[in-house]
């Protein structure tokens, strides 16, 4: 009600949400659900941690939301289930580890890795770089065409080396 009538400048933010992840949850459902509705000017992720890693919230929140000033990596997984193939969950996490080590986390691409071959080429082909797992083995996606297989020991390998190549091709 208060955005609908008056001109003034906004701001977000839950003061003390938590520690980084409970944090997270708790200010992508009460800023998120906000934005979505277009309300807020400015914001704040308020966390029980390093004030940079307050940004890097912030910053995974309009990601995911998908909204203009959108800059970094988006990142889509599946939930695995029976038909996952490949170690996809140790593999997402090794994923993720190793783009914040290199700072790769805000190359504006699109990195899909799927467990299975059912689901995984759908959610591939939308992606800038993506597998669709196998036994073994993924198949890798470019911009939403089959490239090639891989080995599952070369999975992580060649989407950080496509991920550099998309740096380089930026700058």
């Amino acid at each position: 009600m208060l955005a609908e009538r008056c001109d003034y400048p906004i701001h977000l933010g839950l003061t003390e949400s938590g520690t980084l992840e409970r944090g997270l949850v708790k200010s992508s459902a009460g800023i998120g659900s906000l934005l979505l509705d277009g309300i807020g000017d400015t914001v704040r992720v308020s966390l029980t941690e390093d004030p940079v890693k307050e940004v890097d919230a912030a910053r995974q929140i309009f990601n995911a939301l998908g909204l203009e000033g959108q800059s970094g990596l988006k990142l889509i997984c599946c939930p695995t289930c029976g038909r996952t193939r490949i170690d996809l969950i140790s593999l997402s996490h090794r994923f993720d580890s190793a783009i914040r080590a290199e700072g790769l986390e805000r190359v504006p691409v699109t990195v899909a890795l799927m467990g299975c071959i059912v689901n995984g080429p759908g959610e591939a082909r939308e992606a800038d770089f993506g597998i669709a797992g196998g036994v073994g083995e993924a198949l890798f996606f470019r911009h939403g065409e089959p490239d090639r297989k891989i080995a599952e020991s070369e999975i992580l390998p060649v989407l950080l080396d496509e991920i550099r190549k998309a740096i380089s091709k930026t700058e």
